[in-house]
């Protein structure tokens, strides 16, 4: 499967139980195949200033935002690919500009906050997260993330995948890669996160799958929630101290 660096599509997202997760999955198999990852788990590391910039304004629904974080596929591994992601919204469209790097690039990172363009393979990705950074002096990593995810594809219409997220985890310390996918459990209103990614309309199969096991539309940000129900009461309580 080709690596892309440059996505925009259209992401929509439902909160499933144990068991309509698996009824919807058999039924989705007849239509679309699991990825070659299988189940995976993704780890990412959240940028944001010291007062939360980025995600107060993403949740007050602005027409545009954007966010960063540093992302590695599966377990912790020196010697796989580390992603450097802007993630966008720009009125319901989602864009994502993804840098790869190996480890001692993503070492040099981490120090210097900078990329150097010279060594780089998308040198205007890199542009971007440079001026990220020079415009905002105080973003540093504020949460981790990590999900078991399942991934769909469909051979007819590559564009349109449907994700599983389970086991939603987070910590707000040891935040590096390298400690790898330990965290506490997000939330217990919901067991898997679907998201359909897609830029038109859906295959009509799919619309007649969601009537069929009567899941419809619901809202949810990973770093959102964990802000909002873990992160923001400790931050009161340290702002009461000081």
């Amino acid at each position: 499967m080709k690596l892309k660096h440059v996505f925009e599509r259209k992401e929509n997202k439902y909160l499933l139980s144990t068991k309509q997760f698996r009824a919807f999955k058999a039924d989705l198999e007849h239509h679309m195949s699991l990825d070659q990852f299988g189940e995976h788990t993704i780890s990412s590391i959240y940028y944001d200033t010291d007062d939360f910039k980025f995600i107060n304004h993403s949740m007050q629904k602005p027409d545009y935002k954007e966010k960063f974080r540093i992302r590695q596929y599966g377990q912790f591994d020196s010697n796989g690919q580390f992603f450097l992601e802007i993630k966008k919204k720009v009125r319901g469209i989602v864009y994502k500009r993804r840098l790869t790097l190996s480890y001692n690039d993503y070492q040099l990172f981490k120090l210097n906050r900078k990329l150097d363009l010279n060594y780089v393979t998308h040198p205007q990705i890199a542009r971007e997260i440079n001026w990220l950074f020079n415009s905002n002096s105080r973003l540093y990593p504020r949460v981790a993330i990590m999900y078991d995810r399942l991934s769909y594809f469909c051979h007819e219409q590559p564009d349109f995948r449907v994700t599983f997220d389970q086991n939603i985890r987070f910590r707000d310390t040891n935040l590096d890669l390298e400690y790898g996918t330990y965290g506490n459990r997000v939330t217990n209103h919901f067991d898997v996160l679907m998201e359909v990614k897609a830029m038109g309309a859906y295959p009509l199969w799919f619309s007649q799958l969601l009537t069929k096991h009567g899941i419809t539309k619901g809202k949810f940000s990973k770093y959102a929630y964990v802000y909002q129900h873990h992160l923001l009461n400790s931050q009161k309580e340290l702002l009461s101290v000081i």
